[in-house]
């Protein structure tokens, strides 16, 4: 075993603010692997592995689909190796990385325009509220 230190599911669970089930999901699904077994056949969780799993996290609310982090996960895991990557892959991996930024900026503008709708409509209710009291 690595002298890197390893965590059981619950503390990542805790780390992460995702339930154990929701760790089990992604991982049945191939998106988080635990980095190691412990003898008893826990599940054994690195610091990189919480990292992924919050990049999953992020992801979530802004509607993404399970293959689609897959497919961001894939270019970064692919960025990330220490293997020399030919220049069109890397160019291919860093396109799909700003494909994955441009749409996360657009979702954010459009969560943004229905926070703001909401800020309205709350403030309707308030002020309705306020004149029943009258």
């Amino acid at each position: 075993m690595s002298s890197e230190q390893h965590m059981q599911i619950g503390e990542v669970a805790a780390r992460t603010e995702l339930s154990l089930r929701t760790i089990r999901h992604y991982e049945e699904t191939g998106l988080v692997l635990p980095s190691a077994r412990s003898q008893g056949g826990f599940r054994l969780y690195t610091e990189a592995d919480v990292a992924r799993l919050m990049v999953i996290r992020r992801m979530k609310p802004l509607g993404f689909t399970l293959d689609e982090m897959r497919a961001l996960l894939e270019a970064t895991d692919r960025l990330d190796s220490d293997e020399d990557l030919p220049p069109e892959e890397r160019e291919e991996l860093l396109a799909r990385i700003r494909g994955f930024e441009q749409v996360t900026r657009q979702r954010m503008d459009d969560l943004r325009t229905q926070l703001s709708r909401a800020e309205e409509f709350a403030a309707t209710l308030a002020e309705r509220l306020t004149d029943a009291r009258r």
